[in-house]
């Protein structure tokens, strides 16, 4: 598998607006969280997953998500390629990242917001998550 974008839309009118992903289907999800970064210099970073597919929607204001193919989880090549893709709350999607890559976000704008839903349980994390430090692999400044 590789990361997609399930692309939802907004409808508008004279009662307010509506955020959709029709799209996105939620059997496998067995868990959700938000992440607020306490600000836009920061960059939360790079957590890995073997088993657990993760899905990304902003809820607002908007991030850049950085992921990367691990090609090996006890000794990762620094060169892998980066890839980015800007989530904003003005563009109801979501981003769909399999098992077997490394993320990492930054909030492009104060009090941005993202949800955060997960296929594994919490009580099987323990053997998912592999964390590398922030700087493990550079992301560009103007990235």
């Amino acid at each position: 598998m590789t990361p997609k974008i399930i692309q939802g839309g907004n409808h508008s009118d004279s009662r307010g607006e509506v955020a959709f992903v029709n799209d996105f289907d939620f059997v496998d999800i067995k868990r959700f969280y938000t992440i607020t970064n306490a600000n836009t210099s920061q960059f939360r970073a790079w957590q890995g997953h073997k088993l657990d597919n993760k899905n990304f929607y902003c809820v607002s204001g908007s991030f850049d998500i950085y992921f990367i193919k691990i090609d090996s989880w006890e000794n990762p090549s620094k060169h892998l390629q980066i890839e980015k893709i800007t989530l904003s709350a003005n563009d109801s999607k979501v981003l769909f990242i399999p098992a077997g890559y490394a993320n990492g976000i930054k909030s492009l704008e104060s009090n941005s917001k993202l949800l955060s839903l997960s296929t594994l349980p919490l009580s099987q994390t323990a053997f998912d998550d592999v964390r590398f430090a922030s700087d493990y692999w550079k992301i560009e400044e103007n990235d």
